[in-house]
């Protein structure tokens, strides 16, 4: 094997080694975020909550109800009936395209009424989070609903 073609596929494996590392570092970001606004939301820590999302993000809960902006999501959540809830998020996958530096999480979610740590509803969710700031913030949400 020519010397050349050594480097060049040195380069390359070089290449795909910082790329994966790359890409790590970014998932590794998003994880602590989702795992703060989890928090947040367990101490019902609404503005906290949504100082993780970017100013118009669009929320679908679990109902179907649809959330236009980070004002209308802590209105939605201060003005809920019924016992006062927290959701918890569990990622299962988070995949990052570091060129346009957006991210798409996929997981689960359950629901906990205040003072239980039984989940009373959970589901399915997706979110996808953008780095236009330099900080990973949640651009859009689904939930479903599917135990309850």
């Amino acid at each position: 094997m020519s010397w050349i073609r050594k480097t060049l596929l040195s380069l390359t494996g070089l290449l795909i080694v910082t790329f994966s590392f790359a890409q790590e570092a970014e998932v590794t970001q998003i994880l602590a975020q989702r795992e703060a606004s989890n928090q947040a939301l367990r101490v019902f820590d609404e503005e906290l909550n949504a100082s993780f999302s970017t100013e118009d993000a669009l929320i679908t809960t679990g109902a179907g109800t649809l959330i236009s902006g980070k004002k209308e999501l802590i209105k939605y959540i201060q003005e809920s009936t019924g016992p006062r809830m927290y959701w918890i998020r569990t990622p299962d996958e988070v995949l990052v395209n570091p060129k346009t530096m957006l991210a798409w999480e996929t997981g689960t979610w359950k629901g906990y009424v205040e003072g239980s740590d039984e989940a009373v509803v959970g589901g399915k969710y997706s979110a996808q989070w953008t780095k236009k700031s330099g900080t990973w913030l949640i651009q859009s949400q689904l939930f479903v609903t599917l135990e309850n």
